[in-house]
């Protein structure tokens, strides 16, 4: 490196050839964030947490709690139920099923098939309430 040379740059001062050195940009973040800004209301009353955006992820989240809920009845009845119907009628409670009693493979080995079969199912419909929530976002303005 010559001295007076700036690292990184290799040819001669831009003034002592003649040539015109580049115009500056001027980079402003205001403008860059109005880039960025969401075009249509629904968006922008999501990120902007107006009355409206709070209203539609309040319906989300009540959407999702409903479903929970629902199947959270659903695995309560069901396996709440087995144990009472094998208390009330106790001849059903010695019916052997693959050389186990009834109750062993209802409660012991089938339950848990059905928990997950419910979890799948849970997932599904959650997702299947979130793409509803993304369409409603997305909907082109009427």
């Amino acid at each position: 490196m010559m001295s007076g040379e700036t690292p990184g740059l290799t040819g001669e001062e831009p003034g002592l050839t003649g040539e015109e050195p580049p115009p500056r940009t001027r980079v402003v973040l205001g403008e860059v964030a109005a880039r960025r800004r969401p075009t249509d209301s629904t968006r922008a009353d999501l990120a902007e947490q107006t009355p409206l955006g709070e209203a539609l992820v309040k319906g989300l989240v009540r959407a999702q709690l409903a479903l929970a809920l629902r199947l959270a009845l659903v695995v309560v009845t069901s396996l709440g139920a087995l144990p009472l119907l094998f208390a009330a009628a106790p001849a059903v409670g010695s019916v052997k099923v693959l050389g186990m009693n009834l109750p062993w493979v209802l409660l012991g080995v089938l339950s848990f098939p059905f928990l997950v079969g419910v979890g799948w199912a849970y997932v599904r419909w959650a997702e299947r309430n979130e793409q509803d929530f993304i369409a409603v976002i997305r909907r082109p303005e009427q």
